[in-house]
């Protein structure tokens, strides 16, 4: 199967969850392609050309970060003005997507991530690819001036995270997501 790892991290949290996606797919033998946008600024991808899509990125302001919308933006811009997005979005065979966030939740938890992954999820579902899974992975606040949030906020001490056991969790999913 031929697969898109496509994410924006900005501190690393989510960076580290795309390379436990890389591992488990590498793992199961699959063709891999990873781009980092905040790394790859004009990244020129046709996500029509890959069977499965993983969309990635951490949590800013309920929304993913501005560089992965810009970039899913010009996509559906793209594609629509070629006629491949349709009335009714009907569904492409052999095409599936998985959304994945990090995020800190300080405030409300994880419903300060569901809006960011079901953002990243309407390009694909508008494409026809099947969603299959949005996975949600709990991170630190990296920043100096947001540090006090990774342990006073809703979820209670999250220093150090996503940790070893979290990125094997996303592994294991992954694995499963991939075998069905």
């Amino acid at each position: 199967m031929k697969i898109l790892n496509l994410y924006y991290s900005s501190t690393g949290n989510t960076k580290k969850v795309a390379d436990s996606i890389d591992r488990a797919v590498q793992d199961m033998g699959h063709s891999l392609e990873s781009i980092n946008v905040k790394e790859n600024k004009d990244t020129e991808v046709d996500v029509l050309e890959f069977d499965f899509v993983f969309v990635g990125s951490g949590v800013y302001a309920w929304l993913p970060g501005s560089p992965l919308q810009d970039l899913l933006i010009n996509l559906r811009k793209s594609y629509v003005k070629n006629g491949q997005i349709k009335p009714a979005s009907p569904k492409l065979p052999d095409k599936k997507a998985a959304v994945y966030c990090s995020y800190g939740g300080a405030h409300t938890g994880i419903n300060e991530a569901i809006p960011a992954a079901k953002y990243m999820a309407q390009l694909f579902d508008h494409l026809g690819f099947l969603i299959v899974d949005e996975i949600y992975t709990v991170g630190e606040y990296i920043p100096q001036n947001m540090q006090e949030m990774s342990y006073k906020g809703r979820l209670g001490d999250i220093s150090g995270r996503p940790n070893e056991q979290d990125l094997k969790e996303v592994e294991e999913r992954v694995k499963g997501i991939l075998r069905v």
